[in-house]
């Protein structure tokens, strides 16, 4: 079994242009943290979005079944509750409404207690320009290191 779980949402970081970022908890059954501890986990197609009740949840999060589960192996794709502090939530929800942002999951990680977190950011969508203007600093970049290397 490993030590560090650290499952990332490569995705995010280029679809969206992240303005502020929270650590949350999840509200997880027994089976789910098992599969959790062996990787079997991925966040890339989910977001989070509110209740009637207030309630923030993350959807489209893909946990597989535990292997070894019986009956009560829990459903792969379901909503999960995220627990976070009442002014944190308030925060959230406000600009969700009003600014029209989203919330996307970035990291799923374990604590050193044995906590399951899931990092999520507060993000704006980027525009295709803006994407194209992403790949080609990241062009301009590799083709400045390899120029350094090649003079070295």
């Amino acid at each position: 079994m490993q030590k560090n779980i650290n499952i990332q949402n490569k995705k995010a970081r280029f679809e969206y242009e992240i303005l502020d970022t929270y650590i949350a908890g999840i509200k997880l059954t027994g089976t789910e943290i098992k599969s959790i501890r062996e990787s079997k986990a991925r966040i890339t197609e989910s977001f989070c979005e509110f209740n009637e009740k207030g309630e923030l949840f993350v959807i489209n999060m893909f946990i597989e079944q535990y292997s070894h589960g019986s009956f009560y192996n829990h459903q792969s794709k379901s909503e999960r509750k995220l627990l976070l502090n009442k002014n944190e939530l308030k925060k959230l929800r406000k600009e969700v409404q009003n600014v029209g942002l989203t919330i996307i999951p970035l990291k799923l990680f374990i604590t050193d207690k044995g906590w399951a977190k899931l990092q999520i950011a507060l993000c704006k969508g980027k525009k295709l320009y803006d994407k194209r203007q992403v790949i080609k600093d990241r062009d301009h970049k590799k083709s400045l290191d390899r120029l350094k290397k090649s003079y070295k």
